[in-house]
This record gives structure tokens, sequence and C-alpha cells, in this order.
């Protein structure tokens, strides 16, 4: 057999797994020495010796060994000979402060260099280890971020040397907090003796590894303090939770108790699967049983799943996305293709496809959530997965996304979404910029929000909650029904190997208009849920953020690390992405700071100005400039102009989404208040009263929230644009009166003896977004009036009657909105039984004094307590 490397013998990141030739590769490994020295010097026992070896590794149904030092050649060529891949560790002097010395790391980047120089052509190489657990004091020492950047630069310089090696390096609990950018995929070593500890913490390295294959580089039990069956059990069910959890690959430390250690043999520690002397344990037969199965273990349910792809003309990408579905490791499944009117190839397409596979329905050209909406209703599956026609699944996709489904308390499981290999150094870019497929993580398990290329549902609870909105054509309804499914208190789940490969956009016009599309979604979900919108109009996630542009922090980040450094479980907290930063580049801030300070400055030539406007102008270009060093672009697909687009595109990209945003919320048709006038209303233009407040009574116990939703439901049927308080806000209904103001109404319930009720409503309004930014505009036009050549008596005419004027345009029309509100209030009270207090005398207390008021409140009565928070039963 040949030593060289072909293209089919070397192993390739394939997203959350490897790849060699066609076929997945899932490390099934084990750990090979160190042994005494040879008579070579050579740390392995002689040729005959690791030739019977490799036969009872290869017997074992093992595909890998992983070695602590750089292999002879001769070692290679039987590696090869048996069908075998090795994980070579690159030992250099890790143990010390190696980062205060030249010498040293002079020594590891030698030693690096020469170990890929050597070895990294050989078929039998599957990767190279730069290096294996760094002690956490040592890190403590140097700091997390050094020795990240040093074990980069070793990587860096590895595939230098060799371009298609793999590197990773061996990591550990104690310093789990330790990352490098340059790796191919994450290695852990990880020693936990129960079940469940394991589990949780496979799905926790899951979120450190993030996009790249994780790898349990040692797992392992030592029989001779644990007994040798509870060592055949434990490794047992280790092999299974870390392939259960989505590990790439497991490597069991070790083939045999012979361990040799800083010069001389270890005792007191038999974690071999056989003894010294080659004699089998009960772990063996174990670990020849899991390696047989894995990674594919029994799931413990496999509920019927129907896969819907919504398309509207999306013939360019959909015969990749079906031919992948058609190829699915999964045993009960269906794919449907809703056709959304398209006007390209979709029909032709889809129609080619064994209609025992494919079923193919069109329907006039409704918008995505209808689209997805016929596929739910056509479904036959107890769990529906949503792809996009522009997505290829991992033919694992359903065994990781629909059994995490059927078999835990989730009604819906989301996953990654990578950027296909082949995909162009354009979409590359487009990837690496913001406003991508997003999942937005509360743990590491449950999800705020999962990307709607890559969603499943139980049937039953997508059903329950109404399906998807058709309201949203574009964008926006995946976020829209993950907040319904939390709002019906249910939980969303997220498997991070259950992945598609999703195509990006592959021109800047492309990806700015999809942008747009998106920022257009925004002002539908701001409408709908306007507690989940911060002020400035941006989504408030209470989870972490995991997104291609989460790169963008500025730190902060806190590490546990143990009293004196020494925790077994030195673990990181991040704040995420810095919205601080990110707000350099919005388009509020250019359009309130940057764009003013640059007009002001021009007028006034003042250097104070000047500065500020510098400052302005330099802060928003630093910010793309910043975006585009620190992006992570594949290598393959990075090109001269990769990192200036992704910087340009950072910089236009808010701009486009918020301009969307912005525009759709002031083209949002709402009718002037003059059109709301009734004769009731227009009796109450003369009125005194500023109907700020108004008390309704009632003689009996009445829920205020009965009342609320009969509100609600008047002022919808009369097309007023109203929200409810989803629980974020401090008022109960906020309504849209005009373009210029908004009115919020805050209720609350007064109860008094013998189950009286008072309920008292506060009416304030506000400006609206577009009455502040008029008023902002205003202002700064006078400023800058100020310093240009006009006739002073038109200035001072422009000064006093505008920016009054203004404010009086807006008064005007919140007095008119809170009037022309209480008389439907008034009226909806009145269905409901409330009497308006102040029309005539409130009814008699317990003592039956006369009052045009209740009495002062006292402590409630007993029934009281059988009520909740919101007056209702």
């Amino acid at each position: 057999m040949s030593t060289e490397t072909t293209d089919n013998q070397r192993v390739t990141v394939d997203g959350k797994f490897f790849r060699l030739g066609e076929k997945k590769f899932h490390v099934k490994g084990i750990t090979y020495g160190p042994f005494p020295p040879n008579e070579h010097g050579q740390h392995y026992p002689s040729q005959e010796q690791t030739a019977k070896d490799l036969r009872q590794i290869r017997e074992l149904g093992a595909n890998s060994l992983r070695v602590y030092h750089v292999p002879p050649t001769w070692f290679l060529d039987l590696l090869a000979e048996h069908e075998l891949k090795v994980l070579i560790d690159i030992a250099w002097w890790k143990t010390g402060c190696f980062l205060d010395s030249e010498e040293a790391k002079a020594e590891a980047r030698n030693h690096v260099q020469g170990a890929v120089e050597s070895c990294g052509g050989h078929a039998a190489v599957f990767a190279f280890s730069l290096v294996n657990e760094v002690a956490p004091d040592v890190v403590r020492w140097h700091g997390a971020e050094a020795v990240g950047r040093f074990i980069d630069e070793l990587a860096d310089l590895a595939h230098k040397t060799d371009p298609g090696c793999l590197v990773t390096f061996g990591n550990f609990p104690s310093t789990e907090y330790l990352g490098a950018r340059r790796i191919d995929f994450v290695t852990f070593n990880v020693y936990l003796h129960e079940q469940e500890a394991l589990r949780d913490y496979t799905s926790h390295l899951q979120m450190l590894a993030d996009a790249k294959p994780l790898v349990f580089g040692e797992l392992g039990i030592d029989s001779l303090k644990e007994g040798e069956d509870a060592q055949a059990e434990i490794l047992g069910w280790q092999i299974e939770t870390v392939f259960r959890g989505g590990a790439a690959g497991a490597v069991v430390f070790s083939y045999t108790d012979e361990w040799f250690k800083d010069g001389k043999l270890v005792e007191g520690w038999e974690f071999g699967l056989v003894t010294a002397e080659r004699k089998a344990k009960p772990a063996l037969d174990e670990v020849r049983k899991a390696y047989s199965i894995a990674p594919y273990f029994e799931l413990k349910s496999t509920p019927r799943v129907s896969v819907v792809v919504a398309t509207y003309n999306g013939a360019k990408t959909l015969r990749v996305c079906l031919r992948s579905l058609c190829k699915l490791n999964y045993p009960d499944y269906e794919v449907i293709v809703i056709d959304d009117g398209s006007q390209d190839e979709v029909p032709e397409i889809a129609q080619s496809f064994d209609p025992e596979r494919v079923q193919y329905i069109r329907q006039n050209n409704q918008g995505l959530s209808a689209a997805r909406n016929a596929g739910m209703n056509a479904a036959t599956g107890e769990i529906i997965a949503y792809t996009d026609d522009d997505c290829r699944a991992d033919e694992d996709w359903l065994y990781y996304l629909a059994g995490d489904l059927g078999d835990s308390e989730f009604v819906a499981m989301g996953g990654h979404n990578f950027l296909p290999p082949e995909d162009s150094a354009t979409a590359a870019a487009v990837m690496a910029a913001p406003g991508g497929p997003i999942h937005v993580m509360l743990t590491a398990r449950e999800a705020e929000h999962i990307p709607g290329c890559n969603m499943a549902f139980r049937k039953e609870a997508l059903q329950a909650i109404g399906g998807f909105d058709p309201v949203y054509r574009k964008a926006g309804d995946d976020v829209d029904v993950c907040w319904r499914l939390q709002d019906a208190g249910h939980k969303i789940g997220f498997n991070p190997v259950g992945f598609v490969w999703h195509y990006r956009r592959s021109t800047m016009g492309a990806y700015l208009k999809q942008q747009s599309g998106y920022g257009e979604a925004e002002a539908l979900l701001q409408r709908k849920h306007p507690g989940k919108f911060g002020s400035d109009g941006g989504g408030r996630w209470q989870g972490r953020i995991y997104a291609p542009a989460n790169w963008f922090s500025m730190g902060a980040e806190r590490i546990y690390r143990g009293t004196f450094g020494e925790g077994l479980f030195q673990t990181i907290y991040s704040r995420g992405m810095s919205w601080a930063l990110a707000a350099h580049t919005s388009l509020e801030r250019l359009v309130f700071v940057t764009l003013p300070l640059v007009l002001l400055a021009l007028v006034y030539a003042n250097p104070i100005l000047i500065a500020l406007a510098v400052l302005a102008v330099g802060s928003w270009l630093g910010v793309g400039v910043y975006a585009g060093v620190r992006s992570d672009l594949p290598p393959i697909q990075r090109r001269w102009w990769s990192r200036p687009l992704v910087a340009l595109l950072y910089l236009l990209q808010p701009i486009f989404r918020s301009w969307a945003r912005h525009k759709e919320l002031f083209g949002w048709q709402i009718p002037s208040l003059h059109t709301r006038e009734t004769l009731d209303t227009l009796s109450l233009v003369k009125s005194k009263e500023r109907f700020e407040e108004a008390s309704y009574w009632s003689e009996t116990p009445r829920p205020r929230a009965g009342l609320l939703r009969r509100l609600l439901d008047r002022l919808r049927a009369d097309g007023w644009h109203v929200t409810a308080d989803e629980g974020w806000a401090d008022h109960d209904i906020e309504l849209a009166g005009s373009r210029w103001c908004r009115l919020r109404l805050k209720t609350v319930c007064e109860w008094h003896k013998g189950g009286r009720v008072m309920l008292r409503c506060g009416m304030n309004t506000v400006w609206s977004p577009l009455a502040k930014m008029a008023l902002y505009a205003v202002l700064i036009g006078v400023i800058v009036l100020e310093g240009l050549p006009f006739p002073p008596l038109l200035k001072g005419i422009l000064t006093l009657l505008l920016p009054p004027g203004m404010v009086l345009w807006v008064f005007l029309r919140t007095d008119k909105l809170r009037r022309i509100f209480s008389v439907i209030l008034n009226q909806v009270a009145d269905d409901d039984g409330w009497q308006k207090v102040g029309e005539q005398k409130a009814p008699a207390p317990v003592n039956n004094a006369a009052s045009t008021i209740p009495p002062a409140p006292v402590y409630a009565p007993e029934w009281f307590s059988t009520w909740n928070c919101c007056g209702t039963f």
C-alpha cells in the first residue's frame, strides 16, 4: 500500500463531522503508548510487537490511534497496512512558562514543522495535535488569549507546511476556556464517571466547539481503582453517550497498562484494555461491542417526519436540496415541496423526482408562511421538519434532529446551517457579514430562537398555535413562531449536529436585498411583539446569540478558575456580542449623530466640531475595518478582497436593514384622527377635561382582564393599530393614534369591602418615533441655519416658529387621541357592566354613607386570594 496520501485517503472536515472519500469518518480510537524507548530510542515497541498490537486493535473495531510521540515511518507504514489512521501529538516543552522564552517558542515551532514535514504526506495520518493539556496555572500566567494566539501561530505553520493537514490541540476541563481560531476541530480529554454528568458536559462542549467537530481525545477508567467489570461498564456507556451527543469521534485511553512517562514506567494506574502482557480485560469486549454500533446507536423513538421545502423561484438550488433529502439516514419520513407560484423551472425539477419520495404541491403566490402552513396541512408525520430550497441536508440531519426531538421535553428543535465548501468566495464573505440565520441559546440545550432554514416541530404543538402567521411573506416567520411557542409555555431545543448546508447570496446586491426584506419583517415583528424590541428598534434576546458576527465583542469575559486557579472545571462566562460597539454602524447613529456633526462642522468650521465629526466618521469606518480584519473566512474561499468586502457589508447592512424597517413602520397605513371623530367625541371638544384618567365602579367582583380583552376586540374591529402587553411593558395596551403619537393605557383594580371594585385607568400619550425624529431634524436644521448666510429676520422667524410649531402640532393630536379613546373606553366599560365614576354617585359603600367616590381601600376579603394578579379566576 502506498504511503503517499491521495484525496481518497485524506480525512477532511465535513461540518460537524469528518469525511474520508465519499463516506463519513467517525473516529473510533485507542491511545497507544507512550512506551519505553526501543533499541532505536523510539517510544514504541518493536516492529513485531507493534504488528501484533495493531491486529488486535483492528479486530477491536477501532479505526484510529492516538500517539504521544512523532512516529517513525515504519510505524506509519504498519498503520496504513492495517487501515488505521493516527492522531499525532507533537511533544514540546509546554509544562513551563514557554511564552516567556524565545528559545522555547522556537523549539515548539521547530517540532511542529518537523512533525508535519516528516509525517504530513503519509496515508495513515489523520491529524496533528499541536499541544496536549497546557497546565491551567501556565495559561493563567500567560493569559488565555496569548496562549490561544500561539496555538493559532502553530496551526498556521502546520497548514503552511502541509495545506491539507488537519490540526487540533488537546484541551481538558481545567482550561476549557482556552480557544484557538485556526484549528480544524476541537479535542477534549474528559474523565467523568457519571453518565448524566458526561451527557450534560457533552452538550456544553458542543456549544464551545460551535461549528467545528468535537472529538473526545481521551476517555478512560482505571481498572485498578474501579475494578475491571466497572471499567468495562463505564467505557461502554461513555462511548455511547458521546456519540449520541454528536461527537465526531472518541478515543479510549488506553490500549495497554504499559505506560511510560517522565523517564519511568507509571505504576498504580491501569487504564488499559489489556494488561502490559497484552492479556485482555472485560473492557476489551465492551469497547468492541460499542465500536461495532457507533456512531448510530438505536434511537429511543423514530416518529414519522414530514420534511417541508417551501420554494419560490428556487430552481437554481432545488435539485441539490431534494437529492440530499432523498438520502437521509432516517427510517420513516416523507418530503413535501410547496411551490408558492414559481415562475422558473421549479415544477419540472420537483416532478422529476419519484412521487413516492417527493410530493409536489403548487399554490398561488401567498408568501413564505402560507407555503409552510400548506406543508403543515399536507404533512402526515408527527414531526414537521422545515428547510429551505437553498439548503442541502447532511445525511444524518433527521437522525439527530428528529431523533432528539422525539425523545425530549422540547416541542421544536433546530440546528446549525453551514456554508457549503463549494459555495463562492462572495458567499463566504456574506456568511461572515451580519444578518444571517442565527440561533440564540438560553442554555447548552434550550434555544430562544432557531433559524428557519433548519427547524423541526411537533405537529400538534405547531397546529395548536395556528401554524405560521401569513403576514410574514419573506422572513420573520421563524422568530414569530418561536416567540409564540414560548409564550404558550413550550421549550425549544437545539441539536448542534443536526445541520444543513446553506448556500448564501452570491452577490452584494442580492445580500443587501435580502437584508432589506429582513428589515421589513422586523417591522412586522415589532408591531406584533413590541415588548420584544428595545427603544432603538432592535430585538431584545434573553439568550446568547451564536452567529458568524458574534466575534464582535469587546471582552469583559470572565473565567471561573477555582481557588488559586486550581479548579478542575474552569469555565468561561461570556457577555456575547457587544451591542455598544455594533451600534456605531447603526442607521440611527449615522442619522442622529454622525450626519449632524458633519453638517455642523462644515457650517461652523469649529475645531471641536470638526474633531467630533472626524471621530464619529472614524469610529464608523473603524468598526467596519475591525469586522473585516477579525472575520473568519474559510481558506479555500478567501480572496484578497474578501476582508474588505466583509468590512463594506458590515457598514452597509445596518443601513439597508434599518431603512427597510423604518420605511415599513412609517408606511404603516394609520387612518387620520379626524376620520375617527363621532358625535360623541365631537361633543367633548370644548370640555376642559384632559382625559388622562378615568375610573369605573362595580358592586361585584369583576376582572379587569375581561374589560381589556373586550377593549382590544373593539379597537381591532374599528381598525386601530393596537398591541397588548406580552409581559414586558408597564402598560396594558398601546395604540397608534396617528403617525405622530401613541396612547398607552395602564389599569389597576382597587378592592373594597363587600367585593366592590374600583377600576382606575391612566391614559398616557407619547410621541411616535417619527415625531421625535421630525423634532430632532427641526432642531438640527435651526442650528445649521444659524451658521448660514441667511437674513437675520428670516432666521429669527424660523427659529421662533418651527420648534414650537412642531411641539404644538403633536400636542393637538395627542389631546385629540385621548379624547377619542376615552369615549371608546367608556362605551366598552358600560357594555361590560362598569359604571363611570363622576357621571353619577357611586353605589353606597358598606356604611351606607352617600359619596361620589368609593370608600378608602381596605384589606382585600378572603376570597381575593383565589384571584390571580390579572384579576382572573
